[in-house]
């Protein structure tokens, strides 16, 4: 590329050039029929989703890119030591796995409209791999990229560290992709060159450079080398169907295995080829639809791979892939400066990578998935839970599987909570990972609450855990693969709701940036116009969502003759056993014993009044005023019967109820996160008489408070660290965040606690941020959760989904000054 991007201003005005595809007379006809703003509305819609077509979409792989399309082209990344006959099927890397000997891996820097730089420390090779991904836009189909794989020895590599580096390509459903070199038995020498065409894509090429003269490879040690030289691209062409696609590494091996056998019988046990000359698949080039291109190097290594669209201006070259990286880290650095910068006491140097990784590796999760789902449609009567004994009833029901079946294929773009152990959608988990990303780019962030939106069946249910397809069912016992339309899930897309209309609100100078890209990130908060009709379109979903919540998660009041204010407002989780609520997100977090149908759950009223409150104010963003008066009325109702339904004179806390041996209402007083979950989801105003109490559970050090975070059980409960010790004491960051927020609103508001709040905000931040932290510098990994008696980060780790909060908590206001603050609780 003779003009390489210099600086992300340059970067951005090759995105400008994609609103040429939109002709001034097609403009005038749009003015004519939808108005100014949405012309403008649909350029942004035309160059947001240019920018965001390409990228590093299969999550569960350390590295593989595709498109946001439906059964096209799909890309991967494998590699191994190949210095000796030992343990090579368990030295190649493909598929995100825990305790597969790393020493940590994820991106650095990365933006999902750039591109950015990932690392993946590999102790078990001895390597260190890099993988720099570049997205250069212009044409019709979202423009070219390339990505850069570097190899470095690790310390205490062997002098001669031999790698086998392999990159695959594949073409699903009716487009096309071949090798375009000659055919060579010896292997190709230079660039490795694939042609592909498909209807969305157009034509395209794909090239597999040979990297720089500074690149060694194996030298001949054995007859076998004359012909099979492993200072060329060994490229194999395989046939395989659609549906196998995603076991490329297996049918590597498969292959492979052939070649192995060959040479062995050819050569023989005792003269047989070193295991870098024998780990090798064919020279096979032909017809195909999955391609194998293996490099075998000696030391340190370098080649890129490059896609071109054929509609776009110029191809990409190695120079412009290298001027790109320049630009990208800049730009990446200089936006979260400017949107997710951390407040004291963390705007030192010593929290910058820290800051930069967490967040990249939320960002880099985001994903598309495409596949069919395992769904029960059998509404068998059990599942209404109307009976005592129920949750046994349940347990038959599931287990006959009359009505299961697989439905869709559906497609997802979504943010997911952990590579290696959940590369997969999970509903409540996605409000979470939004609430960062929604202020660096909060187009992608509507993109991906939409995505989530239109998997709404027709009563208004969303699966809450979306295990699209063969590759994901395959991360998952088949057990939890089912779906059932009457479970629910904490609705947390509608925290962000909330955060985009006070964006909206927000003073006229917070919505200003010199970021190039700043018109798509903010399309819908710099004309609110467009964040309306946004919220229009979807508004027909929203409520259909929200009266599905009301008509199945019901609780009974009138049967128990419970004292209440409203005679409606009471909710109680579906899906539970004796041991769990999954459905709750709080698994196995105690419950009244045993399950009863008149149970009442504080957590599931408490997601629900801040669903309505965030109906209500999309309602009146949207000028839909007899809809707000009818979701104030359902929020008064609610906050009304949170207090009457379970609150605890005796013992000082919020609590569930259920129903005694005499049929009379009784709360089960479990303290933990659940009895603050009125307090966490906003709906205690500052004034609110039992936020004294609140405050004394959060910060006492024989309860909920220690010196990582806040406990999720009460240290003095007597099933405290039992069990499955899942929601039983760890030290979870998604609802600390909530208390964090909580805390940080109460010490900016006028009430009796301002001041206590101020410096329960101030001390929680820090514990949190400095645990986190800690954790990531001594085992590079962000965890699933933390130990509340030591800090230590366990269960899942790479856990980059909701334990990203981290950053927005730093990026929060440092209030440790303020007058409203003392020095003492």
């Amino acid at each position: 590329m003779s003009d390489a991007l210099q600086s992300s201003g340059q970067h951005f005005q090759r995105c400008k050039s994609l609103r040429s595809f939109i002709t001034n007379d097609d403009k005038v006809i749009l003015q004519l029929a939808l108005g100014a703003d949405q012309v403008v509305l649909s350029d942004n819609a035309k160059l947001s989703n240019d920018t965001l077509l390409w990228g590093p979409y299969r999550p569960n792989l350390y590295f593989g890119i595709r498109p946001r399309i439906p059964k096209s082209l799909t890309t991967g990344l494998l590699w191994a030591k190949v210095d000796s006959f030992q343990d090579v099927q368990n030295n190649f890397r493909h598929t995100c796995e825990q305790h597969e000997g790393m020493a940590g891996y994820g991106w650095d820097e990365y933006d999902v409209r750039l591109g950015g730089r990932q690392t993946i420390h590999d102790a078990g090779n001895f390597l260190d791999i890099t993988t720099e991904f570049v997205k250069i836009p212009g044409g019709q189909h979202g423009g070219n990229w390339g990505v850069r794989i570097k190899g470095t020895p690790r310390e205490d590599a062997p002098e001669h560290l031999i790698s086998s580096v392999i990159f695959y390509a594949a073409m699903e459903g009716f487009g096309s992709l071949q090798v375009s070199n000659e055919a060579d038995d010896l292997g190709i020498q230079g660039t490795v060159k694939m042609e592909g065409s498909s209807n969305e894509l157009g034509d395209f090429t794909l090239e597999i450079t040979e990297g720089p003269e500074s690149n060694v490879h194996p030298p001949a040690m054995h007859k076998s080398y004359a012909s099979k030289p492993l200072d060329r691209s060994i490229v194999a062409s395989l046939q395989v169907e659609d549906a196998n696609i995603w076991q490329a590494k297996a049918l590597l091996f498969q292959h492979m295995k052939t070649e192995v056998d060959e040479m062995i019988s050819q050569y023989g046990q005792e003269n047989a080829p070193p295991p870098w000359q024998i780990f090798t698949i064919a020279n096979n080039v032909g017809e195909g639809n999955l391609h194998f291109v293996q490099k075998v190097f000696d030391g340190a290594f370098e080649f890129d791979i490059m896609l071109s669209s054929g509609s776009a201006l110029e191809p990409v070259t190695s120079g412009a892939i290298s001027e790109a990286i320049k630009s990208i880290m800049k730009s990446f650095s200089d936006r979260f400066s400017s949107v997710l910068a951390p407040k004291a006491p963390f705007d030192k140097s010593q929290y910058k990578a820290f800051a930069h990784s967490m967040f990249s590796n939320l960002i880099g999760g985001i994903g598309y998935f495409y596949g069919d789902a395992v769904v029960d449609r059998s509404y068998a009567p059990e599942y209404e839970e109307e009976n005592e004994g129920f949750w046994e009833e349940t347990a038959e029901a599931r287990q006959r599987q009359g009505a299961v079946k697989l439905e869709g294929p559906a497609e997802l773009y979504t943010s997911i909570p952990s590579r290696p152990f959940f590369p997969r959608g999970f509903l409540w988990d996605e409000g979470f990972h939004l609430i960062p990303i929604a202020d660096w780019d909060m187009d992608l962030t509507l993109d991906i609450v939409r995505s989530w939106f239109n998997l709404m069946d027709e009563d208004g249910w969303i699966g809450r855990e979306q295990i699209l397809g063969q590759e994901a069912r395959s991360k998952v016992p088949q057990e939890f693969q089912v779906q059932y339309p009457h479970y629910a899930n904490p609705p947390t897309l509608f925290l962000i709701f909330e955060a985009l209309i006070d964006k909206l609100k927000a003073p006229e100078s917070s919505k200003k940036s010199s970021d190039p890209l700043e018109s798509i990130r903010s399309a819908h908060i710099q004309n609110p116009e467009n964040a309306k009709i946004y919220l229009r379109k979807l508004y027909p979903l929203l409520k259909r969502h929200y009266f599905w919540f009301r008509k199945t998660q019901w609780g009974d009041i009138k049967s128990y003759d419970r004292d209440a204010f409203s005679t409606k407002e009471a909710y109680r989780w579906r899906g539970r056993s004796r041991a769990h609520v999954l459905t709750s997100g709080l698994d196995d977090y105690p419950r009244p014993q045993p399950p009863h149908p008149g149970e009442l759950h504080t957590d599931l009223i408490s997601w629900i009044g801040m669903m309505t409150r965030s109906m209500r104010r999309i309602a009146e963003t949207i000028g839909e005023i007899d809809d707000a008066k009818e979701f104030q009325g359902y929020e008064t109702s609610i906050v009304r019967n949170i207090d009457d339904l379970h609150w605890s004179k005796k013992e000082q806390i919020y609590c569930d109820a259920t129903v005694d041996d005499y049929e009379e209402s009784v709360h089960v007083c479990h303290k933990g996160y659940i009895s603050i979950f009125p307090f966490l989801t906003g709906l205690l105003p500052a004034d609110n008489p039992r936020l004294g109490a609140i405050l004394d559970l959060i910060s006492d050090p024989e309860e909920l408070w220690s010196p990582y975070g806040l406990r999720s059980l009460s240290k003095s409960s007597a099933n405290y660290m039992t069990g499955e010790n899942y929601w039983r004491s760890p030290v979870w960051m998604n609802i600390n965040y909530l208390a964090v927020k909580a805390l940080y609103d109460l010490s900016q508001a006028v009430g009796p606690h301002q001041e206590r709040a101020g410096k329960l905000y101030s001390s929680l931040r820090t514990n949190l941020v400095d645990n986190v932290f800690h954790e990531w510098e001594r085992t590079k990994f962000a965890w699933e959760q933390y130990n509340p008696e030591t800090g230590e980060g366990q269960r899942t780790q790479h856990f980059t989904g909701w334990t990203s909060l981290v950053v927005k908590i730093m990026a929060m206001p440092d209030v440790s000054q303020s007058k409203h603050i003392k020095d003492e609780l």
